[in-house]
């Protein structure tokens, strides 16, 4: 808004020192007034303040050549005539309005000259810095989808690399069953491969059983279901503990001598208390027992992911055990099938 007063304001003034032509008769000059910027060019409203209707007008550019402006109209009530016409850059910025009064036959004229700075002209320098904002632009998209690509593509990697895994554990699947010379007091086992705790309350100390099998060489995976329970504990004790176990009825947690994997209130972490993040709760677990590298790995089944490994502290022979919590929900170790990988 500002803009367009100042130019209608510069135009006005050159339009008084403006050149005119008065021919035979006399008479009011042509007003050309600035009505602002249109069509990549400025519009100019030509005025003439006349007594009589039958006028007409002709526009013609800085060469003298006619142009072709609004069709002229005519106000009986304010008593005047008017027509415009839209000057582009490059056609000479100057225009001249005659109004012809054919009764009298008569004629008036003003002419304006504008300078090239007041037309709505693009830049050379705004071109180039359009061109770079959009190369920078694509530049960055190029960046982005590159790196989301990249991303997908580590992650599927993984996914490969994790599922490939899980596949060479799985592998070595063993089938295991619970001891009944070997469990708390509280529990209760069913068909061999099922426990839970006989009482809702937390036991203190809390309770384990062992499995029948030991394993003392190469690697052995079994799976457990724990499904939505919200407690559990999962391991492998040495020959000498279990056996410690075993002549003690309470079979109560040897506190800081268990290699495991528990969940309590939504968490995982390890027996020594470090935790272990993953999104999700899962409701199956798989168990690797690998003496060859002396590694006891702990999987999400159903992702088919890794979940920790936990470096074995002692030789020998090696049991499962399994703490199945306070809750009335059972924890089942399940029949697995060897998969070549």
């Amino acid at each position: 808004m500002g803009l367009s007063v100042q130019l209608t304001a510069v135009i006005f003034i050159l339009v008084l020192v403006s050149t005119h032509h008065p021919t035979a008769g006399g008479g009011h000059d042509p007003l050309l007034v600035l009505d602002g910027y249109e069509d990549d060019g400025i519009r100019v409203n030509c005025f003439s303040a006349r007594l009589f209707a039958e006028v007409q007008v002709l526009w013609t550019d800085g060469r003298g050549d006619n142009v072709t402006g609004t069709p002229l109209t005519t106000s009986t009530t304010i008593a005047n005539a008017s027509s415009s016409i839209i000057l582009k850059p490059g056609s000479g910025n100057s225009v001249s309005c005659k109004i012809i009064d054919k009764l009298l036959k008569t004629s008036t004229e003003s002419s304006v000259v504008i300078a090239d700075v007041f037309f709505p002209a693009t830049s050379p320098w705004l071109s180039a810095f359009v061109v770079m904002l959009l190369l920078s632009t694509l530049l960055v998209i190029a960046a982005i989808y590159k790196l989301r690509k990249n991303k997908k593509t580590t992650t599927r990697e993984k996914k490969v690399q994790n599922e490939l895994e899980f596949r060479k554990a799985h592998s070595n699947a063993v089938n295991i069953t619970l001891d009944e010379n070997c469990k708390h007091p509280s529990l209760i086992i069913k068909e061999k491969n099922r426990v839970k705790s006989s009482t809702q309350k937390e036991i203190l100390p809390k309770a384990m059983v062992v499995a029948r099998e030991g394993f003392s060489e190469k690697k052995h995976y079994w799976e457990v279901e724990v499904g939505n329970k919200s407690e559990w504990e999962l391991g492998v004790v040495c020959e000498e503990l279990r056996n410690t176990l075993r002549s003690n009825m309470l079979n109560a947690f040897p506190e800081g001598r268990l290699l495991s994997l528990r969940f309590s209130q939504g968490e995982y972490s390890l027996a020594g208390g470090e935790s272990v993040r993953h999104g999700k709760p899962c409701s199956v677990v798989g168990v690797l027992l690998d003496q060859e590298l002396d590694l006891l790995s702990f999987f999400d089944a159903e992702e088919k992911c890794l979940l920790r490994s936990l470096s074995l502290e002692c030789s020998g022979c090696m049991y499962p055990f399994f703490n199945p919590g306070s809750e009335d929900k059972w924890l089942g170790v399940r029949p697995v099938h060897a998969q070549s990988t």
